[in-house]
């Protein structure tokens, strides 16, 4: 029986098998491999504390995810499909190591989060502030 993400040990072992599945993807893992070669030494440890604060607020992540994937997308535009095939894939690993309330929290989390860069970054929807 499945388990509730509990811990940072359990975002840890969810994010390697999820990355794990995506340096072989054909979607989207030609961006892990050729347009940002990731160190995943790295990288791992930096999505493990995004996700830990992401579901249990703890602050130990202080990055921007949206400058990175600007960038990203300067050196190789990114598409729906590819929005899409992340959170296909994210919610596919957490429905088969989790279940429950954080696990669900983190499947809608990742939607939310390839919702708002897709919108910021591919469909330009940032609205122009205008001065009063």
């Amino acid at each position: 029986m499945k388990k509730d993400i509990q811990n940072r040990d359990d975002i840890a072992q969810l994010v390697t098998a999820f990355y794990d599945r995506v340096r072989t993807d054909d979607v989207i893992g030609f961006f892990f491999t050729d347009v940002i070669p990731v160190d995943w030494d790295e990288h791992i440890p930096v999505m493990v504390d995004f996700w830990e604060n992401t579901i249990f607020h703890t602050g130990t992540y202080q990055g921007n995810p949206m400058a990175v994937h600007i960038r990203m997308n300067k050196l190789h535009p990114t598409n729906a499909e590819h929005f899409k095939r992340w959170t296909e894939l994210l919610t596919d690993t957490v429905d088969q190591m989790f279940t429950g309330e954080h696990a669900t929290l983190m499947k809608q989390r990742a939607l939310s989060i390839a919702n708002i860069m897709q919108g910021k970054i591919i469909e330009n929807k940032l609205l122009p502030i205008k001065p009063r």
